[in-house]
């Protein structure tokens, strides 16, 4: 990411910055939030700690995590890692998790968060980005309709392997 995006909001300003090892009790605090209102996912913070922990000991050019801060407190993430797409003939990404805490939803920090993401994604020579999202979350579907996502025809299947 080439440099922090700063907003003045009503309750304070806003930074976007990448995240450090540091955050980590934030981001495990937000994916509490956000898996706490997803069906198919459960608030396990000691396997989100690993899976963030794996996340933040190698972002790059590959990974991507950012957070939302104000006045020393994270206040929203957001993570995404590439891939080769056949379709593409080059690099997509996953945007894997964008939550902003309860209480401070509704001020553009999700915006932000997803704008930040698509220019690190760009500066990677990315050329799709893709998302799942819950179908019953409407203000997340809303949201992300309002970022210009489009739906596509596809679903999303999934198989655990290697249950630990």
């Amino acid at each position: 990411m080439k440099g922090m995006e700063y907003v003045a909001t009503e309750k304070g300003k806003i930074a976007i910055r990448p995240a450090t090892i540091s955050d980590l009790d934030a981001l495990v605090r937000l994916l509490g939030e956000l898996f706490s209102i997803e069906a198919d996912f459960e608030v396990d913070a000691a396997r989100q700690r690993r899976g963030l922990s794996m996340l933040l000991d190698s972002c790059g050019k590959h990974r991507c995590m950012l957070v939302a801060e104000t006045q020393g407190r994270v206040v929203g993430m957001a993570s995404a890692q590439t891939l080769i797409s056949t379709s593409e003939g080059g690099l997509a990404a996953v945007v894997e998790d964008v939550v902003v805490a309860d209480g401070r939803r509704g001020e553009g920090i999700g915006g932000m968060l997803v704008r930040a993401v698509e220019h690190w994604a760009a500066d990677c020579g990315v050329l799709r980005l893709q998302l799942l999202a819950d179908r019953t979350n409407t203000p997340a579907l809303q949201f992300y309709e309002s970022q210009d996502w489009k739906s596509t025809r596809l679903i999303c299947l999934r198989k655990t392997v290697n249950p630990q």
